[in-house]
């Protein structure tokens, strides 16, 4: 735990996305786990890159892109849902978790335009 609830949680996302991508035994679901693999694991990513920002705007362009690809792998995790990719009780897990990051990410983009004022 790095005491970042931010931080922690993305990194727990990564972990359930990974778990949840190898766990998907549905033929010709490749492009869809691919694409979930993507977005999921760039969430995580862009936070921790964020936190070495060359500025507050580079924080904040970090944070947004966090942002994008966690509404991105909503999409992926919805759509492999109801394509029966993944069962509901996992997806409610990670759009769970996709939720509550994006909720922290949306409120630190606010906070961190706030104080470059």
């Amino acid at each position: 735990m790095s005491g970042n609830k931010l931080l922690d949680l993305s990194f727990e996302f990564a972990v359930a996305i990974v778990n949840l991508v190898d766990g998907v035994t549905a033929p010709k679901s490749s492009y869809m786990t691919d694409q979930l693999a993507r977005a999921g694991t760039s969430v995580g990513a862009n936070i921790h890159e964020a936190q070495y920002a060359q500025s507050k705007k580079d924080f904040v362009a970090k944070l947004k892109i966090a942002l994008k690809e966690s509404n991105e792998t909503s999409y992926w995790l919805k759509l492999m849902c109801e394509t029966k990719r993944i069962d509901t009780a996992t997806y409610q897990y990670t759009e769970k978790l996709c939720g509550n990051i994006r909720r922290l990410l949306i409120a630190s983009c606010k906070t961190a335009k706030e104080n470059t004022k």
